[in-house]
């Protein structure tokens, strides 16, 4: 039976209204994304998922519980779901760091593998770990809804590593908005995305022999 990845991220901070980078930086859930993590749970308990997994950060982990909550699963956290660590960018605006430090986070922005804020991490680095972990949560498991509640960037770089895009190309896959989800199912040829950046329950595809998806 094929396992499936909802990769979920956490409801939103004071720092992303502003756009600060926020990293490790262990920023809360303001009240919208309080609002935001419960009203997602209340649509993804209807998915029945069979695992919660969660960064440590309580901004993460206040997301997942909504849904653990719901579910009586247990949120399993793992230090290895954390957003990128942003070095010296942490605290600063996207702004600040363009005039602090343009050559760098604009290296970064455009997708090299240079590290955030020159002493935080690399994309690699980050895709590495969260990977691991998910591969540790699913060893072992068939007919799996896993739940990864991460951050922005940690799930751009899982989406991208699963679906072995070129590092310079994980961009095109685009964010994910505060409290939605990107699903991620196995098949014979790997891993595949099956919906992104949703608020909803996504539809089963049709017309798979018309084209709208390649045949098994």
């Amino acid at each position: 039976m094929a396992n499936r990845i909802l990769l979920w991220r956490h409801g939103q901070t004071d720092w992303n209204t502003v756009n600060r980078f926020q990293g490790h930086s262990d920023i809360p859930l303001n009240e919208v994304g309080k609002y935001q993590a419960k009203h997602a749970a209340s649509i993804l308990v209807g998915m029945q998922p069979t695992k919660i997994i969660s960064s440590d950060l309580s901004r993460a982990r206040e997301t997942a519980q909504a849904l653990g909550n719901l579910t009586n699963l247990n949120v399993e956290v793992d230090i290895d779901l954390r957003e990128t660590n942003g070095g010296l960018w942490e605290g600063k605006t996207g702004a600040e760091n363009r005039a602090e430090d343009l050559q760098n986070f604009v290296r970064w922005i455009d997708g090299e593998d240079n590290p955030a804020g020159t002493t935080g991490e690399k994309r690699s680095e980050v895709a590495n770990r969260a990977v691991a972990s998910i591969k540790r949560a699913l060893d072992g498991l068939d007919n799996q809804l896993l739940v990864v509640t991460t951050h922005g960037g940690t799930a751009r770089c899982v989406l991208g590593s699963l679906l072995n895009l070129p590092m310079a190309n994980w961009g095109a896959v685009g964010g994910l908005s505060n409290a939605s989800w990107s699903i991620l199912q196995t098949n014979p040829r790997g891993w595949h995305l099956v919906e992104h950046n949703a608020g909803s329950i996504p539809e089963k595809i049709l017309g798979e022999e018309s084209g709208a998806e390649a045949p098994e």
